[in-house]
């Protein structure tokens, strides 16, 4: 199956999963979706997540462990894909997004690799605004 946005289908997929209350999502791996999941761990939206070699597929699968809250409320409520294959969007650095006035996190393409606005803005750089976390 051939996907024009990789990356708008692992937020998608885990999403949907978050809604429907999965354990966990398996997606295809990538080094830029290892890094989405890195920066969801790191911001508390998602539990751990892991790349397993591909066992029947020649690609690795990257699998996410989903977070929920004492009663199973969902920790992530949204995720939306800003910079999409057909409209990039970038931020320069003095006008970077800010998501529910600082609640959410916005996930920043830079120079030193995918960052949240919020380390953008400590390290004075701008980029290519690839998703919304909320």
């Amino acid at each position: 199956m051939n996907i024009s946005d990789p990356i708008a289908d692992m937020l998608t997929r885990v999403r949907n999963a978050s809604r429907a209350r999965h354990a966990e999502v398996v997606v295809p791996a990538s080094r830029t979706k290892r890094e989405i999941a890195r920066i969801l761990k790191d911001e508390g939206y998602i539990q751990d997540f892991r790349v397993e070699p591909g066992e029947d597929t020649p690609y690795d699968t990257l699998v996410v462990e989903l977070k929920y809250g004492r009663s199973r409320e969902r920790v992530i409520t949204d995720l939306k894909r800003v910079s999409k294959p057909g409209r990039r969007v970038y931020a320069r650095k003095d006008r970077l997004p800010r998501v529910l006035g600082g609640m959410g996190i916005a996930v920043l393409s830079t120079s030193n690799g995918l960052i949240t606005a919020r380390s953008a803005e400590e390290q004075g750089v701008g980029g290519e605004v690839v998703c919304f976390v909320w």
